[in-house]
């Protein structure tokens, strides 16, 4: 069987580490995706590539910057892909186009604004094409739930790039936690620097939040954790505002700086006075100087004991002489991407948890179109499904409502056994 040929969605930071303005100023100046899918078509497991985006004006710029950051620095790394739409054409519908020349068995990888997530998707699967979705899958529970329905009468894989699962600290702490008894409270913080108000200007506060975009690491973490043990029943946010609307970021009057959840959650089998709680905060307002791109901590209490996660700091620090200062403590993190190559001059990333994230969903799309496994066999597992990340889904929407409508807003479930939001 030849290898399945890939399309991937967007053309931004993860994709090509190419922001518009130039390489990215986030620790992802090369990327992910595309660099992942460069390296997995140099080991055999895919074919064809293309990419698709809206504007195809931006795709000599993105050869460019491949070229000079990924092709000269790798040995044996093909760079070849097809673009959607054409140098000069503007096309917010190329997506299309890009998937119509796919066969059923292909796969799509999809790290595009959150709200074109589910119309690209829906595309993709009702023609019989694996879809790999970063996260959040979608913004609507609704959605979501549609994707897990088309995505089973089609037979095929539909995941979500929660790679933090793959994270070895995560994955070990998940299994820990499950020992400590019955839920009592998680708290959560992720923060970015000011500075991706810039990467994101397009779309912050207009299409998504901060909520959408850093807290789904964290909420899948702990729906992970929880299993069938437990089940979210009322999200109640909160947000500040006021950094983002300002110069020199000036985004929309509506831009969250900071958004926290509060989420109440029931112990399966227990009496209703057995509650446990969750906080889940993002913010992409933190200092620009803190030496991290990424805060993120986490704390999980049970009723035998708790476990607490710092992954922010991975004891890997580079001093690094600044204009005028000295900056310090920069953390670097390669357990995500590890961007130096091999002794012989190849990439060397294979065993990040971000590439793992993507080697995974190549791995069971072709388990299924080889008739080795069945899509639904990958449900049964602590694999990021698509059905299995729909309280994530729930849990974020019900968040942005109760900003919206400034109310809790309760999670249950529906008469035809769907989660639904009250």
């Amino acid at each position: 069987m030849a290898p399945m040929s890939v399309l991937m969605c967007g053309t931004g930071e993860y994709t090509t580490g190419w922001t518009g303005s130039g390489a990215s100023k986030s620790d992802k100046k090369v990327g992910v995706v595309g660099l992942t899918l460069f390296d997995l078509r140099r080991r055999g497991k895919v074919g064809r590539l293309s990419m698709v985006g809206v504007n195809g004006s931006k795709f000599p710029a993105i050869r460019e910057h491949l070229n000079e950051n990924i092709g000269k620095v790798y040995k044996d790394m093909n760079l070849e892909f097809d673009n959607y739409p054409e140098v000069g054409k503007t096309d917010s519908q190329a997506y299309k186009a890009a998937i119509d020349v796919l066969h059923p068995g292909d796969a799509i990888v999809v790290f595009t604004p959150d709200n074109t997530h589910y119309p690209i998707a829906l595309y993709a699967l009702e023609r019989k094409i694996h879809v790999l979705l970063t996260k959040p899958a979608t913004q609507l529970l609704q959605h979501h739930q549609h994707l897990v329905q088309v995505a089973a009468q089609n037979n095929v894989v539909c995941w979500v790039e929660h790679h933090k699962r793959y994270d070895p600290v995560y994955s070990d702490a998940k299994f820990k936690a499950r020992a400590l008894g019955d839920f009592n409270f998680f708290t959560a913080w992720m923060s970015q620097p000011k500075s991706q108000l810039e990467t994101f200007k397009a779309w912050a506060g207009k299409d998504s939040d901060i909520s959408y975009y850093l807290s789904s690491h964290h909420i899948d973490i702990h729906t992970w954790i929880m299993g069938d043990s437990g089940y979210p029943t009322r999200v109640t946010a909160s947000a500040s505002s006021g950094i983002a609307t300002s110069p020199p970021y000036s985004c929309v009057p509506n831009t969250e700086d900071t958004i926290t959840l509060l989420v109440d959650w029931a112990i399966t089998g227990k009496e209703k006075t057995h509650k446990g709680v969750a906080v889940y905060t993002a913010s992409w307002t933190a200092p620009t100087t803190q030496g991290i791109h990424s805060a993120q901590h986490w704390h999980y209490m049970g009723s035998k004991g708790d476990v607490a996660v710092d992954q922010a700091h991975r004891g890997y620090d580079v001093t690094v002489d600044g204009e005028g200062k000295t900056r310090t403590n920069i953390s670097y993190n390669p357990f995500y991407m590890k961007y130096s190559p091999s002794e012989t001059g190849h990439f060397d990333g294979q065993r990040g948890y971000g590439y793992i994230s993507i080697e995974r969903f190549i791995d069971a799309a072709v388990s299924v179109n080889e008739g080795s496994a069945r899509p639904s066999d990958y449900d049964t597992y602590d694999l990021p499904t698509i059905k299995n990340t729909v309280l994530t889904t729930a849990i974020l929407e019900a968040g942005r409502r109760s900003l919206d409508e400034k109310r809790s807003v309760g999670i249950d479930r529906g008469s035809s056994g769907n989660w639904i939001l009250v």
